[in-house]
């Protein structure tokens, strides 16, 4: 999900254009911020899997047909044609920028019969689209740009609508403690060596009172260089409490939870199963699956 971020990046060099003439471009100039933010955040091989798996709980079969709301640069639905000559994906998003990266980038990449299954449209997400899908994805908190309960309950209702009768929505939660820290920085190396690079998630405000939120991303290179900000979110943030009563409200018949198992050292497994009951947590992801 880029689609409901503000894309203002800031580059962090040394010197004046009038003294830089003659150097080298910095790796963060060169850098491209779209597909940063694909090894960073997204994984579509597990988004994938966990759309089959939550489908299969609930249906007993294989899901053939995928819409992704907030797709950004789409690259889950060019996973999931991949995945079976069968398969279909619809992506939907507001950015002409990030869904013209995406056919640059993403959807190249895919045989031309697979480039025959995915189906782009630029458009808000509330509104009805036929046909309809086996599985909706609302991935990377995205709908969290929504602040209001009407607007959320307004959506899930156009996102019902978008389901088959035996579909499924499926979106992700986070929360715990941690994630409502002002100033707390989430860290870490993507891939090693010369093409490496430090991802930067920044928690830089909320509010207690109304739960608004805004966090950022930023990028670190091997030569100092940076892309600040390159990624900024300003959201509502949702309890999993919160988003099971308005998807009721919105007319879903039930929704579940997935929580992320942890080994025998306590380590999170990348595995996630249904679950009534968890232990707190300073800081958890988790899924919401929702039965139409």
């Amino acid at each position: 999900m880029i689609s409901n971020m503000k894309n203002k990046a800031d580059i962090s060099t040394m010197g004046t254009p009038s003294t830089r003439i003659n150097e080298k471009k910095t790796l963060a100039e060169k850098a491209d911020k779209f597909r940063c933010y694909q090894k960073s955040v997204q994984s579509p091989d597990h988004e994938v899997e966990f759309f089959e798996q939550a489908f299969r709980d609930i249906y007993q079969r294989k899901p053939y047909s995928l819409r992704e709301d907030f797709c950004g640069t789409f690259a889950v639905c060019c996973k999931w044609v991949k995945s079976d000559s069968e398969r279909t994906a619809l992506g939907v998003d507001l950015c002409s920028e990030t869904l013209e990266w995406g056919r640059a980038n993403n959807l190249v990449k895919l045989s031309e019969a697979q480039k025959k299954r995915v189906r782009l449209l630029k458009q808000d997400v509330r509104k009805k689209n036929r046909p309809q899908v086996d599985v909706l994805a609302a991935q990377n908190f995205s709908f969290w740009i929504f602040k209001t309960r009407s607007e959320v309950i307004e959506y899930f209702k156009m996102a019902r609508a978008n389901i088959k009768a035996d579909g499924i929505m499926v979106m992700d939660m986070m929360g715990g403690g941690d994630c409502q820290i002002e100033g707390h920085v989430d860290k870490r190396v993507v891939k090693k060596g010369k093409r490496g690079f430090r991802y930067y998630w920044k928690q830089d405000s909320y509010n207690p009172i109304n739960h608004d939120a805004s966090f950022s991303i930023s990028f670190k290179f091997k030569d100092g260089s940076r892309i600040n900000r390159a990624f900024e979110y300003h959201w509502r943030f949702w309890s999993i409490a919160e988003v099971r009563e308005m998807l009721a409200e919105a007319g879903f018949k039930e929704s579940y939870v997935y929580w992320e198992t942890e080994d025998e050292d306590g380590e999170d497994t990348g595995k996630f199963e249904r679950r009534d009951l968890v232990p707190s947590a300073p800081c958890w992801i988790s899924y919401i699956v929702a039965v139409r």
